[in-house]
């Protein structure tokens, strides 16, 4: 038995501001990143938060909320053995431990879908614990 088409049942759009905001970090690097919430009025994916080019990883770890879910994408830059400059983009599910079960089912129900209107991204990481987002996890997924 397939429980594929549940998550369509979500109903969660996909704001057209969202996708904009992904293009300007994906295309123009904008943004270091982007971090979406659901908006269960609307019932779609918003941007919550950006951070500039110039914020570090730290900042942007410590822009999602300790006890409640969110999607990001981060651009990761790196340097390779070959010692050449070359970007990822992570897409994270951000879903801590302590968040309320009604909005962790929210965001695991709504993730595929979010995550197929959003082309290019390099490597997916589930977190729900700081450890798992760690940067050297960036690092050993991009070398």
């Amino acid at each position: 038995m397939s429980f594929r088409g549940t998550t369509a049942s979500s109903g969660m759009g996909v704001a057209e501001h969202s996708k904009s905001t992904y293009m300007e970090l994906q295309r123009k690097k904008v943004h270091r990143y982007v971090i979406f919430k659901i908006d269960e009025k609307k019932k779609e994916v918003v941007v919550e938060k950006t951070g500039s080019a110039a914020e570090s990883y730290d900042d942007f770890t410590a822009s999602l909320p300790e006890n409640d879910c969110r999607y990001a994408v981060y651009d990761f830059d790196f340097v390779t053995s070959e010692n050449c400059q070359k970007s990822k983009i992570f897409f994270i599910a951000w879903s801590p431990s302590v968040s309320r079960v009604r909005a962790k089912m929210l965001y695991a129900t709504s993730k595929d879908r979010f995550r197929r209107e959003l082309e290019g991204i390099h490597y997916e990481i589930q977190a729900t614990d700081p450890t798992e987002m760690e940067l050297n996890v960036l690092r050993e997924r991009a070398n």
